[in-house]
């Protein structure tokens, strides 16, 4: 049996399509929004170590999945599944099952440290680059950020 699609909307400009013009993509945005949404309130309902350490990850045929670290927190899960189905229904959410999948979580997101000073070296670099610019501007701007180098006397001892 074939399914009708209908056919892709006529574009009237040129140029690349915006995402929300691509059926599947929008589906798809629309389907991680909605898990999204459902991740932060089933999970808000769980005590408090125990909700930073699990994800939600999908509802498919009646069961919800989460994701947990380790065996051990995927057992407390499952211990409260009563309460977790009932917070799913309080919602509209139409689930009798909970599955739990011992998969490690991705890694937290880390910020670069910006507190690292430049070294002399490449104070030595911004300034020979600001003597090759022409535009004042950038000559400035890179003569600015050499003068925030360390030194070569802060890395004497005792200097």
């Amino acid at each position: 049996m074939q399914r009708d699609v209908p056919p892709p909307p006529r574009r009237t400009g040129s140029g690349p399509k915006s995402l929300t013009e691509c059926g599947p993509f929008a589906k798809l945005a629309r389907k991680a929004s909605e898990l999204e949404a459902l991740d932060r309130a089933l999970r808000q309902t769980l005590p408090s170590p125990l909700r930073e350490q699990v994800r939600f990850a999908n509802l498919r045929d009646g069961r919800l999945v989460f994701l947990a670290p380790s065996p051990a927190v995927a057992s407390r899960l499952r211990l409260m599944q009563t309460q977790i189905l009932a917070a799913a229904h309080a919602i509209g959410v139409r689930a009798g099952y909970l599955t739990v999948k011992v998969a490690p979580l991705p890694p937290a997101e880390t910020l670069p440290d910006r507190s690292k000073p430049l070294s002399p070296a490449a104070a030595d670099h911004l300034k020979a680059a600001a003597i090759s610019q022409t535009d004042p501007e950038l000559q400035r701007l890179f003569l600015e950020l050499a003068s925030i180098a360390k030194t070569a006397d802060s890395r004497k001892p005792g200097g």
